[in-house]
């Protein structure tokens, strides 16, 4: 019979922080790629906003895949934060949009 380890004080940390972040990814994402599907934004041309929503959809693709992966190792493998810089800055540029689009509605 094999005994399992159990979980480092550094594999928790990481479990803390990783799966609360790539599932707030996951939401903010999927709200704004909602937003674009659905809302034809006055203050982006239609390739503006195509471009974008092409940008979220790959982004959501790469954080279920780094999610799969986070859980096919027992969450012990990190994810590098030079891949998740690039989906923090198109976060920013969405929210950036989304508060335009509420602006937008209220004027």
């Amino acid at each position: 019979m094999r005994m399992s380890n159990p979980p480092s004080p550094e594999s928790e940390l990481l479990q803390e922080l990783l799966d609360p972040l790539l599932e707030d990814f996951r939401y903010w994402f999927g709200r704004s790629r909602d937003l674009l599907e659905l809302q034809k934004l006055s203050f982006l041309s239609d390739a503006e906003q195509s471009s974008l929503l092409s940008r979220v959809k790959d982004a959501l693709k790469e954080v279920e895949t780094a999610t799969v992966l986070f859980n096919a190792t027992g969450k012990q493998v990190g994810i590098d934060i030079a891949a998740m810089k690039p989906w923090h800055g198109l976060l920013m540029e969405c929210q950036s949009v989304g508060i335009r689009y509420h602006q937008s509605k209220t004027t």
